[in-house]
């Protein structure tokens, strides 16, 4: 791959907005939503984790949109509004699992963003983007989180601020 054209993830926490770059150019950008609890490393706080991050893994390609993931697998369902269980926290249409890259900060032990499962991934499209409201993860609209995915690749750099 030559230089111009690695890609990079910019994930503003005060912003809310997500921007995948080329060479400093915005090629894409969207409305997120990340934790409620705001942005932490700890296991267990439910909170969005900071600092340089990669793609560990991409799931659900070709899946049709709306599809519900469990345990990173593919349910079978497609999610439906009208009936969906409200309090459940979707993962939907795609998946970007992250790896912290800073050890003691984001990787391994008790801050270890990849054992923490920390995604970026889709979710209802009613949900608002915007505002924070996860869990940790980054949520996405359905239509942006596939666009998304098909523009970035394993080992992609994610740099998460704010």
């Amino acid at each position: 791959m030559k230089t111009d054209d690695v890609r990079s993830l910019e994930i503003a926490l005060p912003e809310q907005r997500l921007y995948l770059k080329r060479a400093g150019q915005v090629l894409f950008a969207a409305a997120i939503s990340t934790a409620a609890g705001g942005s932490g490393e700890q296991r267990g706080s439910e909170c969005t984790p900071r600092g340089w991050h990669t793609i560990r893994a991409k799931i659900g390609a070709g899946a049709p949109p709306g599809t519900v993931f469990v345990g990173r697998r593919a349910t079978g369902e497609i999610y439906l509004p009208a009936t969906a269980d409200q309090e459940r926290d979707w993962i939907l249409s795609r998946i970007l699992w992250l790896s912290g890259l800073e050890p003691g900060f984001n990787r391994l032990g008790v801050v270890d963003t990849m054992r923490r499962f920390i995604y970026i991934h889709g979710s209802p499209d009613e949900i608002p983007m915007g505002v924070p409201g996860s869990h940790g993860c980054v949520r996405m609209h359905n239509e942006d989180v596939i666009r998304l995915f098909d523009q970035v690749s394993v080992g992609t750099r994610v740099l998460i601020q704010g």
